[in-house]
């Protein structure tokens, strides 16, 4: 082994610029943390090629002193900490003090910068070679503007892992969008090879909000979005969430903020698909922008060079706090709520000169545009909902999603209803049976129900409905579907979940990790119904299992819950598996295709679909109605022409 030694400077900050400094686009998430950190109310960025030729970023924050300015280029030299007490409560975006040092070894970086109580500005200057800092005096206004040139000029290795300049400008453009959604109190402006890509003023009002959110992630986001601000135990979430309707075929439009600061969180990614479980369609992923304000000193934001992780002192709270929000939120939405969606929607369309539904895919609820294979995937019958034989016509039995629920879930079912937890209104009945006294629709100046009032059935699958805003169409039996499942949930709450012990106990062979992970939480799992018992280094005992999934994989749903204890800390398998069941059993109970329903019958239909939480989607996500606004009917005969 070679002698131990002190690495040079140089070669200090080239390590450290390894974890810092991965692409242009962390350069100008460093420095513009810095001009927010400073007080800045204006950030000026300027980019070419990509940002590898330079990077300029001007602020009117407060500035650094002449003294300050050789120093703010030295490795751990910040004025945001001073002591382990700053340090359990950072504040500020930045503390570590790397990133300046970091930068300069790998590129030829200038800094001008001038304070208030100076009445001349002082410039700064160092390359990657020598690490010298020359200053002399400039021409500034109070603030500073940090140049970065030729980035990576002495390390050709680390250039050659860059990308095509569209590229790494693309990745500039997202930290910018981060960054100016994170402060709306500050304005931003970003150039590319001279040319203005935002401009975004701050915004102070919740309007003007609305409109960075509209032009940073989409019309069609805010406009089907829906706002939460909620707070509980020291903790504030607020933001936008948008509809299930509006689902992304990837995870491109979902930031998370915590005291300002963005975020990736396996806890908070995991409470937030906790919350779109039950609405959103299979492999599709929500949107948002929350906004999450705790205590600094119940975070730890010193996990990861690059800030981009965080640490809950209290993550189970965290999560909980984050799920049940969002739950709420989703779950108080409805149709109204799609209708005023749907209708901004149409006039965007009218006013950049859209056509509707013509020729094109139709809206779904909330009037985000599907796309072909999701418009096909919810307007065929076989797959939107399960077809059942009806009184003269033919048709098949749908499959369950397992064996053991076609083998249990009518009795169940029965059992709910013989025991009361489904009474009344509350049982899964048809429809026919529900329809008693249905008013008439609303003369003028009475007000009128978001769905409007049934005017046809259309194929023996679909109801018209006539409204103000125009044309709504209604698939049924998916509209059913979520009515009565959301009504299972209910009484199965009502009823709690019983347990049921297994004649002969199953044995499962696990790690040491996870048997005694079991024997931890041998409550909590006890609570979920299971009784799990450890009789060896690695081996459990199942000795009872929740009487509705006594014919399950056992074995199987252990394993899950103790890979979710793992990985999150707790578990909701045994809910999903449960409501992955009563959904199916919800399926047979819903009303079926073909079947006619009278005037009133479809009515009552509408009225419990305006009533029931998460009416906007089936048991599988899928859209169970969609508007088509006067305006867009217009358009379709020229109307106005």
């Amino acid at each position: 082994m070679p002698a131990i030694r002190l690495l040079t400077p140089r070669l200090a900050n080239q390590i450290a610029a390894g974890e810092v400094v991965e692409r242009p686009a962390s350069v100008v998430k460093e420095l513009v943390e810095n001009a927010l950190d400073a007080g800045a109310n204006r950030v000026d960025i300027d980019v070419e090629q990509g940002g590898v030729k330079l990077i300029r970023v001007r602020d009117d924050g407060s500035g650094i002193g002449e003294a300050d300015l050789p120093l703010a280029l030295s490795r751990h030299a910040t004025s945001k900490i001073e002591s382990l007490d700053d340090l359990e409560a950072v504040a500020s975006l930045g503390f570590r003090g790397e990133a300046l040092a970091s930068i300069s070894s790998v590129s030829r970086l200038a800094l001008t910068s001038r304070t208030e109580a100076q009445e001349a500005a002082s410039r700064v200057e160092v390359e990657g070679r020598d690490m010298d800092a020359r200053i002399s005096p400039a021409a500034h206004p109070v603030g500073t503007t940090v140049e970065v040139r030729d980035l990576f000029f002495n390390t050709p290795a680390r250039r050659k892992f860059l990308r095509t300049e569209k590229t790494e400008f693309n990745h500039v453009e997202e930290c910018v969008r981060r960054q100016a959604l994170s402060r709306f109190d500050a304005g931003f402006t970003l150039r590319h090879n001279q040319r203005v890509i935002q401009s975004l003023r701050p915004a102070e009002n919740p309007l003007d909000r609305e409109r960075r959110i509209g032009s940073l992630c989409g019309q069609q986001f805010i406009d089907n979005a829906v706002v939460i601000d909620a707070e509980a135990t020291g903790l504030r979430l607020w933001g936008w969430v948008a509809l299930p309707t509006f689902s992304r075929s990837q995870a491109d439009l979902q930031y998370f903020f915590v005291n300002g600061r963005v975020i990736r969180d396996r806890l908070v990614a995991h409470a937030v698909r906790q919350a779109y479980r039950d609405v959103l369609y299979n492999n599709r992923h929500p949107a948002f922008v929350l906004y999450l304000e705790v205590d600094p000193a119940t975070v730890d934001v010193n996990v990861h060079p690059t800030k981009h992780e965080v640490r809950f002192r209290d993550g189970r709270l965290v999560h909980d706090f984050i799920f049940r929000t969002l739950h709420k939120a989703l779950a108080d939405v409805r149709p109204d709520d799609h209708l005023r969606g749907a209708v901004a929607q149409s006039a965007v369309r009218e006013d950049v000169g859209g056509t509707g539904v013509v020729g094109g895919a139709s809206s779904f609820p909330g009037g985000n545009a599907a796309s072909s294979a999701d418009q096909q995937m919810s307007r065929s019958w076989g797959e939107t909902a399960s077809v059942f034989p009806s009184q003269g016509s033919g048709g098949h039995q749908p499959q369950p999603h397992h064996e053991w629920q076609a083998r249990d879930q009518m009795g169940f079912y029965q059992s709910l209803n013989e025991g009361g937890g489904l009474a009344g209104r509350e049982q899964s009945a048809p429809v026919s049976d529900l329809a008693v006294g249905q008013p008439t629709p609303p003369t003028d100046g009475e007000a009128e129900p978001p769905l409007g009032y049934a005017i046809a059935q259309l194929h023996g699958i679909y109801i018209l409905a006539q409204s103000r805003q125009g044309m709504i169409v209604v698939d049924m039996h998916a509209a059913h579907e979520r009515i009565t499942y959301e009504r299972m949930k209910r009484a199965l709450e009502a009823q709690d979940l019983k347990s049921q012990p297994l004649l002969v106990p199953v044995s499962l062979a696990v790690s040491q990790k996870e048997a005694a992970l079991a024997e931890t939480h041998g409550s909590e799992l006890q609570q979920l119904g299971l009784q799990v018992e450890r009789i060896g280094p690695e081996t459990l005992a199942i000795r009872q299992v929740p009487a509705l999934l006594r014919g399950a994989d056992t074995e199987q749903l252990v394993r899950d819950i103790l890979a979710d204890l793992i990985e999150n800390g707790q578990s909701d398998r045994v809910e999903a598996v449960t409501h992955e069941l009563l959904g199916t059993m919800a399926c047979h109970g819903s009303v079926r295709a073909n079947r006619q329903l009278t005037i009133p019958e479809m009515n009552t239909l509408l009225r419990d679909m305006e009533a029931t939480e998460r009416s906007g989607q089936c048991n599988h996500g899928r859209p169970t109605w969609t508007v088509v606004t006067l305006s867009e009917l217009d358009k379709l005969f020229l109307r106005g022409r």
